[in-house]
């Protein structure tokens, strides 16, 4: 009986977790394909694709904590809008984050998470 619960309440997650992936694909571009003919909306679909496989690679590798847990248009408002230049100097590149932004921290800590990461291959 007790397994017959276990086992009801795994499928009733993943289902959560499917219908999670479904909502943030149409708050990533999904809602409705918005160019004409059939090999454009194709382009879009796949950028769409590429869009929700950094969504769900990002949190991951590179965010600890309660931000691993924010939806893609969280996402959007706090890292992926924020002010920076890159700049180049020494054959390396720096980004350079607006002091005053509030998640400057976060996305600092983000591309630490990153750079530490072994190179593939």
């Amino acid at each position: 009986m007790c397994e017959a619960i276990a086992g009801l309440e795994l499928r009733h997650r993943q289902r959560t977790r499917c219908e999670d992936h479904i909502r943030d694909a149409r708050s990533t571009g999904l809602r409705n394909l918005p160019l004409h003919g059939f090999a454009q909306n194709q382009i879009w679909l796949e950028i769409v694709q590429l869009a929700l496989d950094l969504l769900a690679w990002m949190p991951m590798l590179a965010l600890t904590g309660k931000t691993r847990r924010w939806e893609p248009k969280k996402l959007r408002l706090r890292l992926f809008s924020a002010a920076a230049q890159l700049i180049t100097t020494g054959r390396r590149r720096y980004l350079r984050l607006a002091a005053h932004w509030p998640w400057t921290d976060v996305i600092s800590a983000a591309a630490d998470r990153l750079h530490a990461l072994p190179n593939p291959g």
